[in-house]
């Protein structure tokens, strides 16, 4: 019968002979396709596993598939398979001759079952295969494929680094999904050009590279996009950050002081710029400056994001960051929003954006605030000291390697001499973000932008931490709730 393929409840359970424990279970619904999530630890074995498996479809019917698959790759022009994204009309082609075999081998299907055969064999077929589960999977945050020898790899947002059960079967399967994505944005990796930056429709950050520059074979690193971004009261929550701090970072922000936040790769650099710009007030015009599309502001404010472009083929057409950096103050900008600061044109750029009473937010790579002002002040980049103090904050963000979790590690303040002052440090063992001195440039730069004394600003910071309290105990996260609820507290509607 026809029912009894799709049901597994009914299969005897898999015998295993190394005992497992279950740390996380969960399903995931793409296209009328159940995928059951198990992240499980064998006793003996280092690294957890991520088993990927669809309930909904038995091992018996995946046998009839794969002979409809075959049937199906049999009657296609190979160059149309290729193409499946370029064209609405292939694809439908495609869904109707696949739809045919499936009527064929299960007569008695209904609408439904038939439907979610044909998005299986799709799937497993075309766009980037069994990769497209995981990255309907929104506790991922990295996909990583190494060669076609090793599991795909993939970072969990509670699990940290886990092994799956997919793999690529071949390396030339590899460089097509490199060639593919990269053909969809106007990029292209060769033999002769084997490294490659690129993104996903959705906004996935994509790095590929061709063997033999990596020497185990081909590879493709996605770094997911946040369709939901990181808000404040997320990570005060998660204990990203405390309530005083940010109450701190946010009456510098309203008064237009500029903050570069730092970090090792993967601490949260980005996702702490994404965080801090739900301070800016919506009547201000915003420039962000990025290599991928990654921020994600309130829809009421006045933003304008922009990406820079790698040349093409013929090494033409190039726009670099510092480009943008510079065409972005013909723009009348209030605020500047930067990825990433890398060479020393740029740090002078915004540095003199600074100066010119330009507030900037910036991400760069340091592991601490004192790291920041060596690689500022050292080759590559190069700035003189004197010219730092412009920037008022270094915000520093750390992850613990050993438990995932990510951290503010420091908030300090930028002397006249252009040496940090930290105001707020982890304490590691407690797991708590501590002030462990009071503020004095910082204090003195708003006495004298808002005219008021420490008391006014001690009362003002209080507001702050009362508002987000209640946003926290109100339960609001989305990024777009917050934004209201800002412009709100600017022209002094908030309740």
């Amino acid at each position: 019968m026809l029912e009894q393929p799709y049901s597994s409840e009914n299969q005897k359970p898999k015998i295993t002979d190394k005992p497992e424990l279950s740390l996380d279970r969960y399903k995931i619904k793409i296209n009328d396709i159940v995928v059951d999530i198990n992240i499980v630890m064998k006793e003996d074995e280092a690294t957890p596993k991520y088993i990927v498996s669809l309930t909904n479809i038995s091992d018996t019917t995946k046998i009839i598939l794969e002979k409809i698959r075959q049937e199906f790759i049999s009657r296609v022009d190979t160059t149309e398979l290729e193409n499946i994204d370029e064209s609405n009309d292939i694809r439908d082609k495609f869904q109707l001759e696949i739809k045919t075999l499936i009527k064929r081998y299960f007569p008695t299907a209904n609408e439904q079952t038939t439907n979610m055969l044909v998005n299986y064999i799709i799937q497993e077929n075309l766009g980037l295969g069994k990769i497209e589960i995981l990255l309907k999977d929104v506790f991922l945050e990295e996909i990583v494929i190494n060669n076609h020898n090793d599991p795909v790899w993939v970072y969990h947002k509670k699990h940290g680094w886990l092994v799956t059960n997919i793999k690529l079967v071949t390396e030339s399967k590899i460089r097509h999904y490199a060639t593919m994505i990269g053909r969809d944005v106007g990029k292209e990796i060769t033999t002769l050009n084997p490294l490659m930056d690129a993104h996903l429709s959705t906004g996935d950050r994509v790095n590929a590279t061709l063997h033999p520059i990596s020497s185990k074979g081909n590879t493709i690193t996605i770094r997911k996009f946040s369709a939901d971004p990181w808000t404040i009261t997320k990570f005060i929550k998660d204990h990203t950050i405390s309530v005083e701090a940010a109450a701190f970072i946010w009456f510098a922000i309203q008064n237009e002081l500029s903050i570069l936040v730092a970090g090792g790769t993967g601490s949260g650099k980005t996702s702490m710029l994404n965080v801090i710009s739900n301070f800016f007030p919506p009547n201000q015009r915003i420039i962000s400056i990025e290599d991928t599309r990654e921020l994600v502001l309130p829809l009421n404010l006045h933003w304008v994001p922009m990406e820079t472009r790698l040349p093409n083929p013929e090494g033409k057409g190039e726009i670099t960051m510092l480009d943008l950096l510079v065409n972005s103050l013909r723009m009348r900008p209030d605020r500047i929003l930067v990825g990433e600061i890398r060479r020393q044109r740029e740090a002078q750029v915004l540095l003199e954006a600074m100066h010119t009473g330009h507030s900037v937010y910036a991400t760069i790579h340091a592991n601490n605030a004192e790291e920041v002002i060596v690689r500022l002040t050292n080759p590559p980049i190069d700035i003189p000291k004197p010219m730092i103090s412009s920037l008022s904050l270094i915000l520093v963000q750390s992850r613990n390697r050993r438990t995932g979790k990510r951290r503010t590690l420091q908030l300090a303040e930028i002397t006249p001499t252009g040496d940090p002052k930290i105001l707020y440090q982890l304490n590691v063992s407690k797991d708590v973000l501590e002030r462990v001195s009071n503020s004095e440039s910082v204090l003195e730069k708003l006495k004298l932008y808002t005219g008021w004394n420490e008391v006014e600003i001690n009362n003002d910071l209080q507001q702050k931490i009362r508002i987000l309290n209640w946003m926290i105990q109100k339960n609001i996260e989305d990024v777009n709730q917050i934004g209201m609820i800002m412009a709100k507290y600017y022209i002094g509607n908030l309740v």
